[in-house]
């Protein structure tokens, strides 16, 4: 009797210890993210999200990936989240959210930084979330930034450099196309594939255009110092949406989200779901505050190009690049 009450102690042990580690799981769980490339603006939205969840009290882990630009990668991390059952999956940018709803059917996916999730097939409707997925888009304001644009150079030929195989970057293509068609600007267009390509691209196009205006492309935003490099040699003025690589890059203006921003916001709407709220009742939200955007005026760049920047766009700036320095209002 003695041996077999022993022996059931014994066994006992490890399904205890076993159903405190499940305990110890729910307790703390694991969020996976994936961004479809490391650069300054994705990189925030992803502080962000840890950021956000710290504050509200939520002791999370993460499982933190990085695709490099490559969507087979994406799908191999998506299959990487399935396998270690994460409670929750994040994916920055469209390409890694993309890959994340194909594979994860069973687990809620929230998306950041993707343009237009309609046409990415990622959601049905902006007014509502999917049964397992929602998020929160960084559609930019197109029109309104090359309008900034025109305020501080005169642009007949705009050129834009874009990633193909990108959803959002195709869908901001086809935006800016019209927007130019709208102002009597000729627009002047090259793809690429990978980042490697940036250079190249920008180099076939920059002496029949004005100017360039570069969106929330990830590829092209992750080779920005190439797009730069060419741009200042030929004394083109550059545009960017994202002021988060703007500020360690020779670019004229920039004027979009601010991404940590973005990431807290991204991170509200994982902790809802981990509060068991869920993913269909969540339509995509948008950062339309004022204080979710910023605008970044280099005047050294402006100096070199011999451009004028008018004192009302200095003013209204909340980063201003002069002498070497960066100033944050």
């Amino acid at each position: 009797m003695r041996t077999r009450l022993s022996l059931v102690i014994f066994l006992a042990v490890p399904l205890i210890l076993v159903s405190s580690a499940f305990a110890a799981d729910s307790a703390q769980p694991l969020i996976g993210i994936s961004k479809i490339v490391s650069h300054p603006a994705l990189d925030a939205v992803e502080k962000g999200i840890q950021d956000e969840l710290s504050a509200l009290k939520i002791n999370a882990r993460y499982d933190l990936q990085n695709a490099n630009g490559d969507a087979n990668t994406a799908a191999s991390i998506a299959n990487k989240f399935q396998s270690e059952k994460v409670n929750l999956a994040v994916g920055i940018a469209t390409p890694t959210a993309q890959a994340l709803v194909n594979t994860l059917k069973t687990t809620p996916v929230v998306y950041s930084a993707v343009t237009d999730p309609v046409k990415a097939g990622l959601v049905k409707s902006l007014t509502q979330g999917d049964k397992m997925v929602t998020g929160v888009s960084d559609m930019t304001p197109v029109k309104q930034q090359i309008e900034l644009l025109l305020k501080m150079k005169k642009v007949k030929r705009l050129g834009h450099i874009y990633t193909s195989s990108e959803e959002n970057a195709v869908v901001l293509a086809g935006v800016v196309k019209q927007v130019c068609k709208t102002m009597g600007i000729e627009f002047v267009e090259t793809t690429v594939s990978k980042s490697a390509e940036v250079k190249q691209a920008v180099q076939s196009i920059i002496r029949r255009v004005d100017a360039l205006y570069i969106s929330t492309d990830n590829t092209v935003v992750s080779a920005m110092s190439a797009v730069t490099d060419v741009a200042m040699k030929n004394k083109v003025p550059v545009m960017s949406a994202d002021p988060s690589s703007a500020e360690s890059h020779p670019v004229l203006a920039a004027w979009g989200f601010d991404y940590y921003k973005m990431g807290r916001a991204t991170g509200k709407m994982v902790a809802e779901i981990l509060k068991g709220k869920k993913p269909a009742q969540i339509p995509t939200r948008f950062m339309t505050k004022a204080s979710d955007v910023d605008l970044l005026i280099n005047l050294d760049v402006a100096k070199k190009l011999g451009l004028t920047v008018p004192k009302d766009i200095v003013k209204t700036a909340n980063k201003v690049v002069e002498n070497g320095k960066l100033t944050k209002k």
